[in-house]
């Protein structure tokens, strides 16, 4: 059976190194960083939602489905993944995987989720991971539906909070991509980082 993959962009953070606020509706190249992320990864989803706690009317402008966390005290992005894996159950009962990825992550590859899926596949792995330079970017992955249960128990009765902690009890494969001209999976997490997404944007990397 081809995989059904649907996609949630990762936007329930505290925002703590930027001073608090959305990092996601920041502009760069006139536009939000978030409306970046979903012209890159709309495309390649069967559907996608954004996770977001809070007021979701801050988001209404781009026309997709706001999901809060389905458990409290802002867990992290494993919360964001559940929730994510949740919405697929309710809504979309065709989905096999979701593939969750930062909102604030304005370069996503164009190739992301294919790459993801055939490594995966080739490896014979559950979780398969992006990775850039020398390092993994564990909440940019593509996650089996199936694993809600499992992924609720380890938040909500172990308070498990590290992504990489998670993936690590399946078998799972990295996947990278090169750095040059700059790096796919850069996001903005402090004030210095959104001049640096505005000059990729305009084509100074």
């Amino acid at each position: 059976m081809r995989e059904k993959i649907f996609g949630v962009l990762l936007a329930g953070g505290l925002s703590r190194r930027m001073g608090g606020g959305d990092k996601p509706l920041l502009e760069i190249g006139g536009r939000p960083i978030i409306a970046h992320a979903i012209a890159r990864l709309a495309p390649q989803c069967e559907g996608l939602v954004i996770n977001a706690n809070g007021d979701p009317a801050r988001f209404g402008a781009f026309g997709l489905p706001v999901v809060a966390d389905t458990i409290e005290g802002f867990a992290g992005p494993l919360a964001g993944v559940l929730a994510g894996m949740d919405y697929a159950a309710a809504h979309w009962p065709e989905a096999t995987d979701i593939v969750s990825a930062p909102a604030d992550t304005p370069f996503l590859p164009d190739d992301l989720v294919a790459r993801l899926r055939e490594a995966r596949e080739a490896a014979g792995a559950r979780i398969a991971v992006a990775e850039s330079g020398d390092r993994v970017h564990h909440a940019v992955a593509l996650w089996p539906v199936a694993l809600r249960t499992t992924l609720r128990e380890a938040v909500v009765e172990e308070d498990v909070r590290k992504v990489s902690a998670f993936i690590s009890r399946f078998v799972n494969v990295n996947v990278a991509w090169p750095e040059e001209p700059y790096d796919p999976f850069f996001n903005v997490n402090r004030p210095e980082d959104v001049e640096r997404a505005r000059a990729i944007a305009q084509g100074r990397p």
